[in-house]
């Protein structure tokens, strides 16, 4: 091979290589104009937000001043019994009515289906006053000539409101438990059965502690629903907090500062019950290869 032809090969290879080398372009970051446009316009509208309730014809003081007053410290402790209690009966019957949803009595069946129909077809608020007003169809409650009991004096706000919000959430929590009991693999039900254990006792050692892992994510945002749906009882004059607070804003006129009052509290509950959610969630989930 020449000498020219060598030098001619030389510089062609040079070249090839010059085309696959990227070192020589100089990198150029992609403008997301849209991004950026309605990132811009959501901090706008937020410092907007901001500067109106600051100007606004708001005395922060009061706000400060009620925040730990008696009453509302009393609102919020009657809101929280109340979510607990109300959680704790709805769980109940939650899991009652799934495991009726899922016998072979076709009467346990029907049973539970018209329950959860019945009541998750109709408003919470309608319920709550129904249970409140149940006096104008049953005067007395008992049974005849041995125990009765007039039905005003024992439908309290606070018995109504227990009663309306832990049978409708009964209702909603019996789908969950459900989902979470069709979950577990037909398998384990075939085992506990050759092994001859009753059915009952294979839900509540080997299917239940299955299905938790599906169970809890969704009642924990139950129950996290359930601390906010406490003060539709205010309704039914339960002394909750946001029946507090409206009784201090009618005394005083300062409305919007006795209901930030309200929403802070509700917040800081709801923030609370978050993170005992996440921690409970991440128990249940061990060995299940995934964490959130």
């Amino acid at each position: 091979m020449s000498q020219t032809q060598a030098e001619r090969l030389q510089a062609e290879r040079k070249l090839a290589e010059n085309q696959f080398d990227i070192t020589q372009y100089q990198h150029v970051p992609r403008r997301y104009y849209g991004r950026m446009f309605f990132a811009a316009v959501i901090v706008a509208a937020l410092l907007g937000l901001i500067r109106a309730f600051a100007e606004g014809k708001i005395e922060w003081s009061y706000i400060g001043q009620f925040l730990t007053s008696q009453a509302i410290m009393w609102g919020l402790l009657n809101t929280i019994v109340m979510a607990v209690l109300a959680m704790a009966l709805g769980i109940v019957f939650g899991v009652i009515t799934a495991i009726m949803r899922m016998s072979a009595n076709p009467i346990l069946r029907y049973v539970a289906l018209t329950y959860t129909w019945l009541f998750r077809g109709t408003p919470l608020i309608l319920q709550l006053l129904l249970w409140f007003n149940l006096a104008l169809i049953f005067p007395t409650i008992g049974i005849p000539g041995l125990v009765e009991v007039d039905t005003v004096s024992l439908m309290t706000p606070f018995v109504a409101a227990l009663l309306g919000l832990s049978i409708n959430q009964g209702a909603y929590t019996a789908e969950v438990v459900r989902a979470g009991l069709l979950s577990v693999d037909t398998g384990q039900y075939e085992a506990a059965k050759s092994i001859g254990m009753p059915r009952l006792q294979a839900l509540r050692r080997i299917i239940l502690p299955q299905a938790m892992r599906i169970i809890i994510p969704p009642v924990g945002n139950e129950f996290i629903g359930m601390v906010k749906m406490t003060s539709l009882a205010s309704v039914i004059q339960y002394s909750e907090l946001l029946y507090n607070a409206q009784n201090i804003y009618y005394a005083n006129a300062r409305v919007m500062e006795l209901l930030i009052v309200a929403g802070i509290w509700y917040l800081a509950t709801v923030t609370v019950l978050s993170f005992g959610q996440s921690r409970l969630e991440r128990r249940f989930a061990r060995g299940a290869g995934k964490r959130s």
